[in-house]
This record gives C-alpha cells, structure tokens and sequence, in this order.
C-alpha cells in the first residue's frame, strides 16, 4: 500500500538530511506505530506519505514515494486527498465548520460527490465512530476525545485507504484516549483501513500496534517490526517493558492484562518492601489560592466553586477529563480573565491587578499551544528577546532550552520546529525568569522519554529551591515521577485532592502502568521497584 524506495528528504539550508535512506513498504489493513526522539523525523516521514513532503515544505526529495501505486512526486496533496488522510496534532486547528455533520460532509463537497452518497457516507461514519448522539452539536462544546473523532470522521468521508495520525491522543485524557484509538482499531479490523500514527506516549498505543517504526535519526536506517521485537531493543519504551526488564519477564509483555499474568514472583519479592512515603504537607503560607472560584462562558460553567491552596515545594498535578476545567484554573492564577465569582491570590496579590512586567517575576504560563508564546523569527532570536525582556544575563534562556532538549536548531523559525522542540522553546521562555508559581498546561505534549525525563529533573529541582508548580496533565505516567499532590477536576469541581500517590492509585483511570501492574501495593514507577529490588538484594 505504502512504498519508500531510496527515500532521503532534505529540508531547506539544513546541513543534513533528516530521512536518509528510506526503505519501508506498509500492507494494507496494518496499524503501524512511528516512534523515535523529539526531531528526529517521525513528523516528516508521515508528511511524505501524502506529499506535503516535499509539496508544502519546500526541501529536496530523492527516491521514489508511492501509495497504492500513485506517487507522491507526481501528485500533489489535493490530489491524493481521495488516497491519504490526515489527522494532525491538534483536531480543532482543522475545523472549517461550526456543527459535527457540517465537518463531516464538507471533505466531500470539495470533491463534488452527489448528495445521496454524502448522506450515506456520513451516516456511516456517525456510527462507525459512535458520533451519531452529537451529530448536530457545535464543535466547540465537545470534549478533546469528541473533536479528535470528528476530525478523524472528517477525513474518511472521503473513502482514503490510509489515514495518516500525528499525536492522536497527546492532548486526551486517558479515557477518551482509548476511546479514539478503540475507533482506529476497529477501522482497521473491519474496514481494511490502513494507519499510520506517530505517538509519544507509547503505554497508550503499544498494544494496540501491528508493527512499529523507530526513527532514530540522521545517518542511521530505520528499524521495524512487531512491536514485542522493536520493544525488546529499543531505548524509547513504556513503563511496563521497562519493568518487565527489570524483571526478566519472556514473552515481553505489552499489555496490563499480561504482564500481570508475570508479575506474581515480583509482587511476592516486593512484600517485604513499602514504596516511598507520602511526603509531609508544607508548613508555611499559600503562594497560591482560589477561595469559591466560579467562571463561567456563554452556556458553559467552567469553574464551579472551587477552593484550593499551592504551596511553596508543592508540584501539583491537575487531573481530569478533558473539559473538566483544568485549563480555566491555570489561566486564572496567571491573571488571564477575570473570575465569574469568588477570587484568586498569587503570594496575597490580585494576579488581575498586577503590571505585566511585575507579573512575569511571580507567575509563568506554558499553555497547551506553546506557538502562542513565541515571536521570533528564529529560535536564537526568541531566545536573546525572552533574556533582554527578563533582564536575564546573555545565554540565559538558550542553556535552559538545551537542558531541556538539546540539539533544536537555533537558526530555525519556531513555526518549522516540531511539537516538542516548541514546547522545549517555551519552556526555557516562561521558566528562564524563575516564577515562584510555574502554571504548566500539558508539559510533556510532543516530548519523548528521554526529554521528559530532563523535564522531571527540572521540575523536581525547582520544587527543591521553593517554587510551587500546578500541572494540568493527562500524563499519567508524569504524575507518577513528579507530582507531590494530585487534584482531579470534574464539571468544574475538585472530586479528589490529596497525596499523588493516594489519588492516583485509587483511580482505575488515572493510574500509571506500574501501579496497575503491582496493585494492591503502591508502587508508582519502575525506579521505585528498582531501588526496592536493590535493598532487597
């Protein structure tokens, strides 16, 4: 269905190619997983699949790209529209229309299909992707899960053969995560359909993989195979091989339900081992407050009565479904809108009432589109501006931004780099000043392991030194490494605040993959059971 032939791409001015090489053939009716650190191409080579490689970006492609026989050189991305779906990062940015059946029908206006084959078209994919109850709801009302559904039924109105996914599920909360990829597998299964889907948060979608492609970046070949062979090697890996390394488990399980089946021994060898103390609640003041807090948009309640206190060493992890109001919290402490009802304070002070310039020393913000944030017409130009503005010394926000991922290319305009490298950039932007309150809103979206681990280290450091930072997250797996304190949000209200530990062992949902496996006890991260082992020995 999909053939890479000899392919290397080359992008504008850069010193090197970012594929090299390329040879892959993907079967029809596959689900296959591309994985790979920040940058290394994983977003390129699914761009080439429907020619917006080299067509949109410009850059030199050599060798031979075909799908189902058309080549990509020889058709642009219009012309593949029939062909190729594309879903990217995130569902919204895609939307033209203001109702889910609008979206659905407006890919085949474009290609002038009779109104009876609409019809039927969009029929079967209300069902096939259980949209049938919100088919004439506005799309702005739906929850994160709901849109990435809609943007996915939107493209395959039009009949492709290959959907093309970028972080399908980086901005969902667990549930609609499994929602989203329950529909992508059914697609595969009971249409033929063939889909291809890059994805950093591999303990969501390693399970559900036929096959995995690993990016590992210039100069070197691609690797490919069953996910349990790429997984047995590869330095990317969720929690649950990374455990089952740890333990010596044969067959390499990708699943819960079967590593489970391999981890009585563990369990046994664990009981004479307690985790981690639940750490002591800070004694001092609240460097952040919320007392009866209500804010509410046309028709939508998004903050209902809620009180809450952050303190100095607190990480806070924000946990809820997506809509819960996780963000509008975030957004009110950093002085964005004013409250329906009730009142914010950051260090006793109206963060409504302070000038920009005194606001930026008390509290950073990191949304969830870190593009919002930068200006520059280069990475090193964000970087010298974000000093200059702060009164930081020279070189300040650049050693920041290679602490946290090294290797982005300073000569690049933020808009060429990838979800991660972004986030990286704003990052450095927002923490270089050094807020008492750091406000982190899905801190870890386009981030692999490895980068998500310096990220931990960061933030564990900062906490360390007295700063208090509140994350919303669906990272779960990141509440498990980090988080001192979790607080879950739904409809707007605080339905569970206490110790991370608690909070998320407790919550079939929330649970990180370590604690589902070694449940009832505990244990929150293979570290964890790693230094448990090490004493035990």
């Amino acid at each position: 269905m999909i053939r890479f032939d000899e392919v290397s791409f080359t992008y504008v001015d850069a010193p090197a190619p970012t594929l090299e090489r390329v040879n892959l053939s993907i079967e029809e009716g596959e689900l296959c997983l591309v994985i790979g650190e920040t940058g290394r191409g994983k977003t390129t080579l699914l761009r080439a699949i429907n020619g917006l490689v080299p067509h949109f970006t410009g850059g030199r492609l050599t060798g031979r790209v075909t799908v189902d026989g058309r080549s990509t050189a020889d058709h642009a991305p219009r012309d593949l529209a029939d062909l190729v779906g594309v879903v990217g990062q995130n569902p919204s940015a895609s939307f033209v229309t203001d109702v889910v059946e609008d979206e659905l029908a407006y890919t085949m206006e474009n290609l002038g299909l009779a109104p009876s084959v609409m019809r039927r078209r969009v029929e079967d994919t209300l069902d096939l992707l259980g949209l049938h109850e919100v088919r004439n709801r506005p799309l702005m009302t739906l929850s994160g899960g709901q849109q990435q559904r809609v943007a996915i039924g939107a493209v395959l109105t039009a009949s492709p053969k290959v959907l093309v996914l970028d972080e399908p599920t980086s901005a969902l909360d667990p549930a609609a995560a499994e929602e989203v990829l329950a529909a992508l597998t059914r697609l595969v299964h009971d249409v033929g359909l063939t889909v291809v889907l890059a994805e950093h948060r591999l303990e969501r979608v390693v399970p559900f993989a036929d096959r995995i492609i690993q990016v590992p970046g210039q100069g070197r070949s691609l690797v490919t195979g069953s996910s349990a062979e790429v997984m047995a090697t590869s330095t990317v890996a969720p929690p649950i091989v990374e455990l089952a390394r740890l333990a010596h488990w044969h067959p390499l399980p990708l699943s819960v339900r079967d590593a489970r089946r391999q981890a009585e021994p563990l369990r046994d060898r664990l009981a004479g081992c307690r985790p981690p103390g639940i750490p002591p609640r800070p004694e001092s003041s609240p460097r952040a407050v919320s007392e009866r807090l209500v804010v509410e948009y046309p028709a939508v309640r998004a903050i209902s009565d809620v009180s809450l206190e952050v303190f100095s060493g607190e990480i806070v992890a924000l946990m809820g479904r997506n809509g819960s109001g996780k963000s509008t919290l975030l957004a009110q402490w950093a002085g964005l809108g004013r409250p329906t009802g009730g009142r914010v304070r950051v260090n006793g002070q109206d963060p409504h009432r302070l000038a920009p310039k005194e606001l930026i020393k008390q509290v950073g913000l990191v949304p969830q589109d870190a593009g919002l944030l930068l200006y520059g017409e280069t990475v090193a130009d964000e970087c010298v501006t974000a000093d200059r503005e702060t009164g930081l010394a020279p070189g300040t926000t650049g050693r920041l931004l290679a602490r946290i991922l090294a290797g982005v290319p300073a000569d690049h305009h933020p808009r060429d780099l990838s979800e991660g490298q972004r986030l990286a950039l704003a990052l450095a932007v927002i923490m270089a000043p050094g807020p008492g309150l750091l406000l982190l809103d899905e801190p870890t979206r386009g981030l692999d392991y490895p980068s998500k681990e310096r990220l931990v280290e960061l933030l564990v450091e900062w906490a360390g030194d007295g700063h208090s930072i509140v994350m919303a997250t669906h990272d779960v797996e990141l509440v498990a490494r980090v988080a001192t304190r979790a607080v879950v949000l739904a409809e707007g209200e605080v339905v569970a605040d206490g110790p991370a530990r608690e909070v998320v062992c407790d919550s079939p949902v929330f649970s990180p993959q370590v604690a589902k496996v070694l449940a009832p006890e505990p244990w929150l991260t293979v570290d964890e059971v790693a230094e448990a082992l090490g004493v035990l020995a």
